[in-house]
């Protein structure tokens, strides 16, 4: 319209606004540093790796795993489960997870799986009961809390649990390993297809090791017992032959 400025009924004092003060605009806040999905869990196993190197004892070790706050099925699990057996035993049996009774007594393998465990050892003269080092069973898993439902384990549950299973061997120190199970696998030999590795000599954690099926596995299918059977007898020899 041709309008170029508007003009009001007063005077306007231009030197009067041009020296008015201007608001002082504060900097924008420094962003928050949100940690990702991957350094949150790389962060939890560093502290996990943390506490587990300087427990000296596996006393130590218990009570710094069962106070370590990382994983979070220890907020839905009812009991801390360890370990069972004798901590000098030359054979340490590394299962999975505790599975509804584990949970309930805090001990690992007392379900109808850990009685079967209990049955096949028996025929090739250990037990978890047994006070001589020679005839004696330690019992432990991946996993010291239960999964909800029973699931497996998950890799993010595995690696924060990792440097606990680690050291807990080291104090333990038993002369053999039995990997129970696919998951006792993968955690100590990065590999899965129990039916293949069983009976099948391996090193894990710089010690020999044995994959066997879980006794879970053989009460749902009885026949392979059989294969079960011929993996004890391989152990009974490595033992005969190692002493």
């Amino acid at each position: 319209m041709g309008v170029d400025e508007p003009m009001g009924d007063g005077p306007v004092d231009r030197f009067e606004i041009a020296a008015r003060p201007q608001p002082v605009v504060p900097p924008p806040a420094a962003p928050v540093l949100q940690l990702s999905a991957d350094d949150d869990q790389s962060a939890r196993v560093a502290e996990a790796e943390r506490l587990a190197g300087s427990a000296m004892t596996l006393d130590a070790l218990a009570a710094a795993q069962e106070a370590f706050d990382g994983i979070e099925l220890k907020k839905g699990a009812r009991n801390f489960c360890f370990a069972d057996g004798n901590p000098k035993a030359r054979v340490l049996i590394l299962g999975e997870a505790p599975g509804d009774e584990e949970d309930r007594q805090g001990r690992p393998f007392v379900g109808r799986a850990g009685q079967l465990l209990d049955r096949m050892f028996d025929a090739i003269g250990l037990s978890r009961q047994s006070v001589d080092a020679e005839k004696a069973l330690y019992i432990t898993n991946v996993l010291t809390w239960r999964p909800p439902g029973n699931r497996d384990p998950q890799p993010d549950e595995i690696a924060m649990s990792l440097p606990f299973v680690r050291r807990h061997i080291e104090l333990a120190a038993p002369d053999l390993i039995v990997l129970m199970g696919n998951i006792a696998c993968d955690a100590a030999i990065g590999r899965r297809g129990i039916l293949r590795l069983r009976g099948n000599w391996a090193t894990a954690f710089g010690r020999p090791a044995l994959p066997m099926t879980h006794p879970a596995y053989l009460l749902r299918n009885p026949p392979a017992k059989r294969e079960a059977w011929a993996d004890l007898l391989s152990l009974s020899a490595r033992l005969e032959g190692s002493s």
